[in-house]
């Protein structure tokens, strides 16, 4: 058996057992941040994690079915180099690129080796998709110096189509790569404010945030501006490509601050908690992960009164916000979940959010109930279909500690009582509106009376005897 070629005294203990040529290179995981996203999240949905147009960055390199769209990269390239027109920028920017190469700063973000890509053939990827996807991003963002034939900008499909494929884990290349472009390339007159911002700008309809007003077109930019602010002051550290960057979004201060654990039981079901009184409420203007639950502990003994109109106080109120499933959101949370699941093991708050959404489904009445109370509105074809695609994305996520630890044992606590569950019942039958409770005070008014008059009857008969029985 061949010795082992390492001069290691460990290695040369074990070289008659084993044939290892060297010891493998360890993997830094504080190092990198792009990952292929594990077989068994990616057997659940392989269409969600895979580019359907455009490979960026090596892990899809070569793909055949991609290929078609490599001269599209290649005709933006020309656009971009018509638009910098300083070919010493050019040339700057990609011994850059080759020093990094060598440094193996850009190969240490992946978490895959690449050997049969040569250092020259890895240069020429990222020079060609950073260029790409800068030259794209500007046009985007004025889309009246593009050009009016452009086939990416005319067909709605494709933008969207590239769009998708940008944000996905395995579709990334650094964002620092991106950033010094930006700064040392691209022309002043085409630069406004930090590449993050465009980046921000082109991402912006995958920012769960939502208004309870329409916003005006003319404070649109302006908002987006306050709203680019507003997230950054909630980032720890600047986004490492596009993936983190999106997860940012869902990202706020007070969630990092929320003590983690393992709740006590399994959440109930939405109509299983409607049961004991809890009653759904959407909101605005919170971020999608801000859930709370919020009740009055005297009041709330009598949620039967909750039905009343402006009564809140009285009510036991989960309020979530306003939750929107289209035909990307599986794709979106599914790559944030597999990020999280490789990059942010003590962080999971995406994949927190979405095991608390999943244990409010189990069937399609808790659908039918989270979409009347507006809770969850969806683009889907039924509710079936949402409880179906909610349950799956938790499949194969491996998660030990929740944010929503004392939100889940709170609402299990006001389950669990009896009295909560009674009060619950009674609303559901006698006061669900506020006309059935008119109804129900009603009849317990005339019920009242009934008995009053009763006894006013029997205390009369009874007098009435006494003094027929008296003598005197």
């Amino acid at each position: 058996m061949a010795s082992c070629k390492s001069s290691s005294p460990i290695h040369r203990m074990f070289s008659h057992i084993i044939n290892i040529d060297k010891k493998p290179e360890d993997l830094n995981t504080s190092e990198c941040y792009i990952y292929r996203v594990p077989f068994s999240l990616r057997n659940v949905n392989k269409e969600a994690y895979t580019p359907q147009l455009i490979s960026i960055g090596p892990l899809h390199f070569g793909d055949q079915n991609l290929n078609p769209m490599q001269l599209q990269k290649q005709r933006y390239f020309c656009n971009f180099w018509d638009r910098v027109k300083n070919e010493s920028a050019m040339n700057a920017y990609k011994e850059y690129l080759e020093v990094e190469a060598k440094k193996k700063s850009m190969h240490r973000c992946y978490a895959d080796k690449f050997p049969s890509i040569t250092e020259e053939k890895f240069v020429e990827i990222i020079l060609l998709d950073s260029v790409f996807i800068m030259e794209l991003l500007l046009m985007m963002k004025k889309p009246e110096i593009s050009h009016t034939d452009d086939i990416i900008l005319t067909q709605t499909w494709m933008n969207k189509g590239i769009q998708r494929d940008l944000f996905l884990l395995e579709n990334q290349i650094p964002l620092f790569i991106l950033d010094k472009l930006y700064t040392t390339v691209v022309p002043d007159s085409d630069r406004h404010g930090k590449f993050i911002e465009l980046a921000y700008d082109y991402f912006k309809c995958f920012h769960p945030y939502k208004k309870s007003k329409v916003e005006k077109p003319k404070r649109c930019q302006e908002d987006c501006s306050l709203r680019f602010g507003l997230a950054q002051h909630n980032w720890k550290n600047e986004p490492k490509h596009f993936t983190d960057m999106i997860r940012y979004f869902y990202i706020y201060e007070n969630l990092t601050q929320r003590e983690k654990g393992s709740s006590s039981n399994l959440l109930r079901t939405a109509t299983k908690l409607q049961e004991a009184g809890v009653s759904f409420e959407k909101v605005f203007d919170k971020n999608l992960l801000d859930i709370q639950f919020k009740k009055l502990t005297i009041l709330s003994w009598f949620l039967c009164l909750g039905c009343i109109p402006k009564f809140t106080c009285f009510k036991a109120r989960l309020q979530i916000p306003q939750l929107k499933i289209d035909s990307t959101t599986e794709c979106v949370l599914r790559n944030l979940i597999a990020f999280e699941q490789c990059h942010y093991a003590n962080q999971p708050y995406i994949c927190n959010y979405v095991s608390f959404i999943d244990s409010l489904i189990h069937t399609t009445d808790d659908v039918d109930l989270l979409v009347e109370k507006e809770v969850i509105i969806h683009e889907l074809g039924s509710d079936k279909e949402v409880a179906t695609l909610v349950n799956s994305l938790c499949k194969q996520v491996v998660v030990d500690k929740t944010c929503y630890k004392d939100l889940i044992n709170d609402l299990n606590g006001h389950y669990q009582n009896e009295w909560y569950r009674t009060m619950a019942s009674l609303r559901l039958v006698y006061f669900r509106d506020a006309w059935r409770a008119s109804s129900t005070l009603v009849a317990i008014a005339v019920l009242v009376f009934t008995i009053f008059n009763f006894c006013r009857v029997v205390r009369l008969v009874l007098d009435l005897d006494q003094i027929k029985g008296d003598p005197n």
